[in-house]
């Protein structure tokens, strides 16, 4: 049973990317005080009612009481306790500010992100990065709802049942087989096997073997994938590309547990776990009459859906951690590189990550990672002006723990009201098209999102 809850994210400390990232809960907690201490931890005590949450951060960019978050009339307002290197919200510098839902704000060299409404199980409690340490790659996650799917892929995991990955390119499907294979303390080997990668013409004799002189060019027989993984797990990536001819054959090792080569007169035994894994839906495949419905029945026991890294932006720290420890050389990040990674859309997820950090990593040479060794597209969100609206100083923040509701737009300070007329021109020069937006504007579509939301934009009341 899910429960709606907010939670406060430690996202990527800058100075110390290898550390990862943290959730904390703010269930019950009336205030927040952010600052610096010896390690990364978090306290609560209660004082005439108000719990507090404390929250300290290694390293000098934080002062020792940095910022405070309180919650007022139903709102967060972030409040800069005159500390050495500001607050910053969505890339503007604040002394006092609403935070709206998955606002991203920066504290010394710290990026944060709050959620007021995530979904949460009862058995949520706050994790720190080390908590995951013994986590296998690809279940890892700071967002509370995931827990749940964690631990039912690892109960599925340890038994033979067909496992389907289905995600995105670069989610991390084969790290997630590769789970699977060592919770289920298979004693075989893990045999990879990418379908879209193979012949047509060459699958059956590739998966499930052939005998010596059974077609052109068989000058000895062949075990093939299947019987390679005897005792252990087959990965199928990307089985929808498998020809509808080698589904079949495949059904028979599913059902019978026995295989027949290429050219053989009889069946061979094989005890083989399948974890299978794709990019689309094997049920539009099924429907279109690419893939086979009764195969499909057979593997679709346990379907684990893996969701892309824009959705899960609070674990970006958790993939950059795995990333920087084996760089070859820097261990930290420019802020204003930690701000352009937070904020880009990672169309490729995770794998995208590894090979952006580990080429900047590079191009450093053993110092901080700054936006100059970053992809072009990146270097330009960390070079982007915050777009018009978006600085708040302290005449846009007063009152703000007594501002209404702000469906009615006459309640809105001068800095909102520009940056909703700026947004306007902007979907109406994209005709709503919110991506050309977000390009325009120097943010990810992610943040344009949240300020139509804020301010009751819909970008399809400007598409043709």
């Amino acid at each position: 049973m899910l429960r709606s809850a907010p939670h406060l994210f430690v996202v990527l400390e800058c100075d110390r990317p290898a550390a990862g990232g943290a959730r904390y809960a703010l269930d019950g907690v009336g205030e927040v005080v952010l600052g610096r201490g010896p390690e990364r931890r978090a306290t609560r005590e209660t004082r005439e009612g108000i719990v507090t949450l404390r929250v300290e951060i290694p390293g000098r960019s934080m002062s020792a009481r940095h910022a405070r978050i309180v919650r007022s009339h139903g709102r967060w307002i972030l409040e800069d306790l005159g500390s050495r290197n500001g607050a910053f919200v969505d890339g503007a510098r604040v002394e006092r500010e609403a935070l709206h839902d998955g606002a991203a704000f920066e504290l010394g060299h710290t990026l944060f992100v709050l959620a007021t409404a995530l979904p949460t199980p009862a058995s949520a409690r706050d994790v720190d990065a080390r908590d995951l340490a013994n986590v296998p790659l690809g279940l890892a996650s700071l967002l509370p709802e995931l827990e749940l799917q964690a631990d039912a892929f690892a109960r599925v995991a340890r038994s033979d049942v067909t496992i389907v990955l289905q995600g995105e390119t670069g989610t991390g499907k084969d790290l997630l087989a590769r789970a699977a294979h060592t919770l289920s303390m298979r004693s075989g080997a893990f045999v990879a096997v990418n379908c879209g990668a193979i012949a047509p013409t060459l699958v059956e004799s590739q998966l499930f073997g052939h005998e010596k002189g059974a077609f052109s060019g068989a000058v000895r027989a062949e075990r093939g994938f299947v019987r390679a993984a005897e005792g252990g797990t087959l990965f199928l990536d990307e089985a929808g590309d498998l020809p509808l001819s080698a589904q079949a054959a495949l059904l028979r090792v599913l059902e019978n547990r026995e295989v027949v080569p290429v050219g053989a007169s009889r069946a061979v035994h094989v005890d083989v776990r399948v974890v299978v894994a794709t990019h689309r839906s094997l049920e539009a495949d099924v429907a279109a009459g690419r893939f086979r419905a009764d195969l499909y029945a057979r593997i679709a026991g346990y379907t684990h859906t893996l969701r892309p890294l824009r959705e899960r932006k609070v674990d970006l720290g958790l993939v950059l951690a795995e990333t920087v420890r084996s760089a070859v050389s820097s261990t930290s990040l420019h802020p204003a590189t930690g701000r352009a990674l937070l904020a880009h859309t990672w169309p490729q997820n995770a794998r995208e990550v590894r090979q952006c950090v580990t080429a900047a990593s590079v191009l450093a040479a053993g110092d901080a990672i700054r936006p100059a060794h970053l992809p072009p597209a990146l270097a330009r969100l960390a070079a982007a002006p915050a777009p018009p609206g978006a600085s708040h100083g302290p005449r846009a923040a007063q009152d703000l723990g007594d501002m209404g509701d702000m469906g009615d737009m006459g309640d809105m300070d001068d800095e909102d009201r520009r940056l909703r007329a700026a947004l306007i021109a902007a979907l109406r020069s994209a005709r709503g098209n919110v991506a050309e937006v977000a390009r325009s504007l120097g943010k990810g579509p992610t943040q344009i999102h949240r300020w139509m939301k804020r301010l009751g934009l819909d970008p399809a009341a400007y598409r043709d």
